[in-house]
């Protein structure tokens, strides 16, 4: 049963490298989005370009990636559960593992010499997925962090604070400790947005574009 986990694995990562963001701004001719801003090829950066919708659909796009990796890991896997992993069915093990490996391969790309996004998107998804009422509380953190703030990274790093401590509550413990290594992981990609907050150079969520 081990090698289907690794399966799950080694898919997830390939599914979260696929740079959407990246790919999407050269289709609509803006270039390459690393070039602009601060160099991510996430969805706020794409913002920069003053194309909202095609920030959208880069926001969905990375939140599929890690969503469809754990539910096709959740769908394709036996029930079974492993001896010694506490009945945890194994089609859980596999969704947590894909998932989490999507979020991995959108931060550390292959394609990209292992230079990605921040995974905010695509741990969303991956929660969505998983256990929905935590990724609306998620959300909802973000939304109004967003609205008052107006900081994109000020909103994702309080959001993903807030998760191990909501997850502990809401989750059985086996999401709870992958959520919060999720949290951990987006916390550290957002340190240089950290400096840059406490500074206070931070730039501010915008819809103007950039030329």
């Amino acid at each position: 049963m081990i090698w289907l986990l690794v399966l799950c694995a080694l898919g997830g990562y390939l599914i979260g490298s696929i740079p959407f963001g990246l790919v999407l701004c050269y289709m609509a001719g803006y270039g390459d989005i690393r070039k602009i801003g601060s160099g991510n090829i996430g969805a706020t950066n794409v913002l920069r370009t003053g194309n909202k919708w095609l920030a959208l659909l880069t926001v969905l796009l990375d939140a599929l990636k890690a969503g469809l990796a754990a539910f096709a890991a959740y769908k394709l896997l036996p029930t079974v559960s492993l001896s010694g992993n506490g009945g945890i069915p194994l089609n859980v093990w596999g969704s947590l593992i894909a998932g989490t490996a999507g979020i991995l391969g959108h931060n550390f790309p292959i394609w990209l010499k292992f230079k990605g996004g921040k995974g905010v998107a695509s741990s969303f998804g991956f929660i969505l997925m998983t256990q929905w009422p935590v990724a609306l509380v998620a959300l909802g953190i973000w939304l109004t962090m967003a609205v008052i703030f107006r900081y994109s990274s000020l909103a994702a790093l309080t959001a993903a604070a807030s998760m191990p401590v909501v997850a502990f509550f809401m989750c059985p413990p086996i999401y709870a400790a992958f959520y919060s290594a999720i949290a951990l992981l987006v916390i550290v990609r957002h340190h240089a947005n950290i400096r840059r907050l406490l500074k206070g150079e931070e730039s501010k969520i915008s819809f103007k574009k950039k030329s």
